[in-house]
C-alpha cells in the first residue's frame, strides 16, 4: 500500500510518521512555500481556555492534548531529540478578580466533567501573576493552572518528518498537482511525473484549496495572516515561566528558554498569501504585547515570523474523504489550533488512509459539508 502526503507541516508530518508505523509505504511532497504557519505558531496548548467553545471542537482539542505526551515519549525512543514540550502550566490574566469569575468557572466544570488534564486551579491576587512571569504588569491579577503545555511546533514536526524517513519514507520537493482518473484520485503530478498512489493525504495548510479546486472541490478555507515577534531578554531561567493564555483578548506571551519570549499575533483576515512582515503588524503585536507585559519594552527585538492560518468560517477543520472522490483524505482547516490539533490530526488522517476506524466520529468535519 501507498500513500502519498502533501504538505509537510505538523498535520502532515504526523500523517507520513504514523502511517509508516503501520507499514504503509510513504512519499511526502512539500513545496516550501514561505508563510507555514507550523514554523510561525506560538506553541499555547492549553484547549480548555479556547475561545472555540463548539463541542465538536472541544472533543477534537480534548483528545488532541491526551495524544501529546504519549507521541513525544514515543518520538524520543526512537532516538528524536530536540522535542521542545513542556507542561510549565497557563495564566489567564485581567486587572481584577472578578473579570476572571467565568474563566474559574469554566475550568472548575471541566474538572467537574471529569476533565483531569486541566491540574490544579488556583486565583491570583493582583501583583500574582508577575511572580510567575516577571515581564507582566504587577497590577494583573490572574488564574493559574498546571495543565498547560508550551510546545516548538518546529521541533515537533522535524522530530515526526526525521522518524518517517528513517523508517523509509520519501521527501520530495516541489508543487503537486492531484491527478484524477474518473471519480477517483489516482496520483499526483510533480515537475512533470505521475506518481501513483493507493490515496492521498492533503495536509497543505492554506495552499489546500488551491491544490483541490481543479477538481471541483471548493473547500471551505482561507488564508489569514498571523505575525508574531520573537524579544530577547536578559533572564536566564525564561524555561520554568508559565505561558500566558488569550482569554480576555486575542494576544498571548510565552517563554523559551532561550531567554525568548514570544508575543503574538495579528488575525489579519483577507491577507491572501501574502507573508510579508508589515509595519502596522508588528506595532500592534508590541502594543498590546506591552501593555500587558511593559518591562519587556527593554528587550531586544530578535525576530519576526509570519504564519498563513488555514482558516474555515465555522472554525473547525476539515478532516476526511470528499464525498465524490475516491482515494483523497483532507486534513486541514485547523486555523489558530494548528499546533494544539495538527498531530493527532495528522494521525486520524493516516487511520483514514489505512483503512482503520478512528478514535472520534469525523461526521462534524467533513472536508465537504455546507457551512
Amino acid at each position: 500500500m501507498k500513500t502519498i502526503v502533501v504538505g509537510a507541516g505538523i498535520a502532515g508530518a504526523s500523517a507520513a510518521f504514523h502511517l509508516t508505523e503501520m507499514g504503509v509505504e510513504v512519499h511526502i511532497v512539500d513545496s516550501d512555500a514561505p508563510g507555514r504557519a507550523t514554523y510561525a505558531g506560538a506553541g499555547i496548548i492549553c484547549p480548555w481556555l479556547s475561545k472555540n467553545h463548539d463541542q465538536q471542537y472541544q472533543t477534537l482539542s480534548f483528545a488532541a492534548f491526551r495524544y501529546y505526551e504519549p507521541l513525544v515519549t514515543r518520538l524520543k525512543a526512537l532516538g528524536q531529540s530536540g522535542i521542545q514540550y513542556d507542561l510549565v502550566g497557563g495564566l489567564a490574566v485581567a486587572e481584577s478578580r472578578d473579570q476572571l469569575g467565568p474563566i474559574v468557572q469554566r475550568l472548575e466544570k471541566h474538572l467537574d466533567d471529569g476533565v483531569k488534564e486541566v491540574g490544579h486551579v488556583r486565583v491570583l491576587d493582583k501583583g500574582g501573576p508577575r511572580e510567575l512571569f516577571p515581564y507582566l504588569d504587577s497590577r494583573l491579577a490572574g488564574v493559574y493552572l498546571t495543565g498547560a503545555a508550551r510546545l516548538s511546533g518546529e521541533s515537533i514536526r522535524t522530530a515526526l518528518l526525521h522518524a518517517a524517513t528513517q523508517a523509509g519514507a520519501r521527501k520530495l520537493s516541489g508543487k503537486a498537482v492531484l491527478e484524477r482518473s474518473g471519480d477517483s484520485v489516482v496520483g499526483i503530478r510533480l515537475n512533470g511525473d505521475l506518481l501513483r498512489a493507493d490515496s492521498i493525504i492533503v495536509t497543505g495548510g492554506s495552499w489546500s484549496a488551491d491544490l483541490c479546486r481543479p477538481l471541483g472541490i471548493e473547500l471551505n478555507l482561507e488564508p489569514q495572516r498571523g505575525q508574531i515577534i520573537h524579544l530577547k531578554v536578559e533572564e536566564s531561567g525564561t524555561s520554568s515561566w508559565p505561558v500566558i493564555v488569550p482569554v480576555l483578548n486575542d494576544y498571548y506571551l510565552l517563554a523559551f528558554p532561550d531567554s525568548r519570549v514570544v508575543v503574538g499575533a495579528t488575525r489579519e483576515t483577507g491577507s491572501g498569501f501574502d507573508a510579508r512582515v508589515t509595519a502596522g503588524g508588528v506595532a500592534e503585536v508590541l502594543r498590546e504585547g506591552l501593555a500587558i507585559a511593559p518591562d519587556l519594552a527593554k528587550a531586544t527585538l530578535a525576530e519576526v515570523r509570519v504564519g498563513l492560518r488555514p482558516m474555515t468560517r465555522d472554525d473547525l477543520p476539515l478532516i476526511g474523504r470528499p464525498a465524490q472522490l475516491q482515494g483523497l483524505i483532507i486534513a486541514t482547516g485547523m486555523g489558530r489550533y494548528g499546533l494544539t490539533i495538527g498531530p493527532y490530526v495528522g494521525r486520524l488522517a493516516a487511520h483514514l488512509a489505512a483503512g482503520q476506524l478512528t478514535e472520534i466520529d469525523l461526521t462534524p468535519y467533513k472536508p465537504d459539508r455546507r457551512v
